[in-house]
């Protein structure tokens, strides 16, 4: 009775140790399944087309190469930490023999519109020729001793930031020379969505080239199959082009830039709320240069100190040795915690403009070169509303993102 009892006692034991150790197997089990799911459901991180050297070392053997290049112009090494593409590309043994600068310079430390200079970079010992001095497209001579040079700037997607105005003039120098252009590729922080008036050719500057949005949704590299596919080129002649794609990287997949794309442009929300404010360029209000805050923050003296409780004094900085109303006090908005944007927002230029002193000096003429057109303008000053502006520009941006699907890498 006794030999049965035990026999029982240890049968049932070993079946309720082995029931938990499966059911922790199961649990185990589980979890690993959880875990597995949400790495094949998680995104991959983006890789950078400068990372992707499989993608073009062999296309730059035995090459002489220059570089568009600035601050921007990064990839991750062994490490995950970013060092310089000019630095990579050397030790990668690659011949490179020059370096071409945009707007604030190669180490990019230039004021927005200040003269860059030829000279030779300190950390390096490569000349370094300007694109933002009194020539903004290389000439022959600079480009006789190069196979092949590469464009690596990242932009923010908007008509008005420069590097896209240098890409052209460089696109259409190595068309004329017979050099290859290879860019890579990068991400678009604001590339989302597109917005804004179309560019009217009559109104072609440096700060807009092309009939396209304030806001283009393009990649450096879209944007340069698109300067090729629509004959944007002098004479419509159109450039070798190599685009080296990025991996893993949508349109609507967010992106906080590693580093600054230009000194006032310092952090993603200035970049999100960049194509909205710059606006206030062509006006007599201050949009932050000379803060911490810069394309954060907006006001000027003039504006309605009853309406505006928020209030700033531009200081002279880094980037911003004399920003607009320098020493004086300004009333407006600090807009630093806005919530994130997905298209331009009108009102508070339209609110800036009903509460200024003199609305007649509210305006100043590159205003119309920074929207393109002379339309915006006007329709502030009959006190259209920004819906009603708004719907001035649907059917030309429909027209837009017909051409615009063509040219898409992602």
């Amino acid at each position: 009775m006794l030999k049965r009892l035990f026999k029982s006692t240890f049968l049932f034991a070993f079946i309720s140790i082995l029931s938990c150790g499966n059911q922790n197997k199961k649990e185990q089990t589980s979890k690993e399944m959880a875990l597995n799911q949400a790495k094949e459901t998680s995104p991959e991180a983006i890789v950078l087309a400068a990372n992707r050297t499989q993608s073009y070392l062999g296309l730059l053997e035995n090459k002489k190469i220059g570089l568009v290049g600035n601050q921007t112009s990064i990839m991750k090494n062994g490490k995950g930490e970013y060092t310089h593409v000019v630095d990579s590309l050397l030790a990668l043994d690659v011949n490179l023999v020059k370096v071409f600068a945009p707007e604030h310079g190669f180490r990019g430390t230039t004021d927005a519109g200040e003269v860059v200079e030829d000279g030779k970079d300190p950390q390096t010992g490569l000349p370094v020729i300007s694109l933002y001095g009194d020539n903004k497209k290389p000439n022959a001579s600079q480009l006789e001793d190069l196979d092949i040079l590469i464009f690596d700037l990242q932009d923010v997607g908007t008509r008005f930031y420069t590097y896209i105005s240098s890409l052209h003039y460089v696109m259409e120098a190595c068309a004329e020379n017979d050099v290859q252009l290879i860019v890579f590729d990068r991400p678009n922080p604001n590339g989302h969505y597109i917005d804004g008036p179309i560019l009217e050719t009559e109104y072609k500057s440096f700060v807009g080239m092309h009939p396209i949005p304030t806001v283009h949704g393009l990649t450096m590299g879209e944007y340069a199959k698109m300067i090729n596919g629509e004959k944007w080129l002098k004479n419509g002649i159109q450039c070798d082009l190599k685009v080296i794609e990025m991996e893993n990287y949508e349109h609507s997949r967010p992106y906080e830039l590693p580093v600054k794309p230009s000194p006032n442009l310092p952090n993603a929300q200035a970049i999100n709320l960049y194509p909205s404010l710059c606006f206030f360029e062509g006006t007599n209000v201050n949009a932050g240069r000379g803060t911490d805050k810069q394309f954060q923050v907006f006001g000027s003296p003039f504006l309605d100190k009853s309406h505006f409780n928020f209030t700033y004094t531009p200081q002279s900085k880094p980037g911003a040795k004399y920003p607009k109303h320098l020493g004086k006090q300004c009333y407006g908005r600090d807009l630093s915690e806005f919530p994130h944007l997905s298209q331009i927002n009108l009102e508070w230029l339209i609110e800036a403009y009903k509460n200024t002193e003199n609305q007649d000096e509210f305006f100043n003429d590159f205003f119309t070169k920074l929207a393109g057109t002379k339309a915006l303008q006007s329709q502030i000053e009959k006190g259209l509303s920004a819906q009603e502006i708004r719907k001035t520009w649907q059917d030309g941006l429909a027209d837009f993102d017909k051409k615009r699907q063509q040219y898409l890498l992602y």
